[in-house]
Parts: structure tokens; sequence; C-alpha cells
């Protein structure tokens, strides 16, 4: 590896280590979007990232993947596949509810700036 190689490496891991102390802080019940826990981990505009990121934890990982959401409250894996299907069970059995593949985020969304979050 080169110097530059390193450095990117580095960067790779700062940023995976910032959303996954954000992550990690998510409550059980309450979700939150791609693109908030990017900029709540001081990633900017890095949804897609975020996205990319999450889809390659470890199947035992127990950082809670399946809170995190598209846009809106859009359940993003599809609904029939394994990941999709224990996405959903995990929320149900978190009481959040979902309807047409979609969480109400002013229900279930997570504001840490709010006590009740």
């Amino acid at each position: 590896m080169n110097a530059t190689s390193d450095l990117t490496q580095e960067s790779n891991d700062a940023r995976r280590a910032a959303l996954y102390l954000v992550m990690d802080q998510i409550p059980p019940g309450k979700v939150i979007s791609y693109g908030e826990l990017a900029q709540m981990a001081g990633l900017g505009r890095a949804a897609r990232w975020v996205g990319r990121t999450l889809s390659q934890l470890p199947a035992d990982t127990r950082l809670p993947w399946h809170r995190v959401l598209g846009a809106g409250g859009r359940l993003s894996l599809q609904q029939g596949t394994p990941s999709g299907e224990e996405q959903r069970a995990r929320l149900r059995a978190e009481g959040v509810s979902l309807r047409n593949n979609r969480v109400d985020m002013s229900r279930h969304g997570w504001r840490p700036m709010d006590h009740n979050s």
C-alpha cells in the first residue's frame, strides 16, 4: 500500500466509526433515514454511502441496521427477501407500525434532541 491508500483507508475507517457510533444510539422503537444518520455522524450528504456501508455489515452485527430507512420512512429492503423480512420483523417487535412499506416518521422518527426520544 502507498501513503495515499493508507490515508484513504484511515478516512474510511474514521467515517465508519462515526457512523456506527451514532447508529448504536438509535433506541428501540425509533428509526432514522440514511440521510439524517449521515448528517448526525458528520458525514454531510452521504446517504448513499451510509446505505452501501450498512449493506456490507456482517450478518451477526449487533448494530441496529434495521432502524435505518429511506427518505420519508420508506423501507428500502425489498419485501419477501430475507433481509427485508428480517427488518420488518425486528421493527414490528419493537412496536414500530408499518403501512404501505413506510414508517410514520412523525411517530417513530428518532430526534435525539427531544427529551422523549
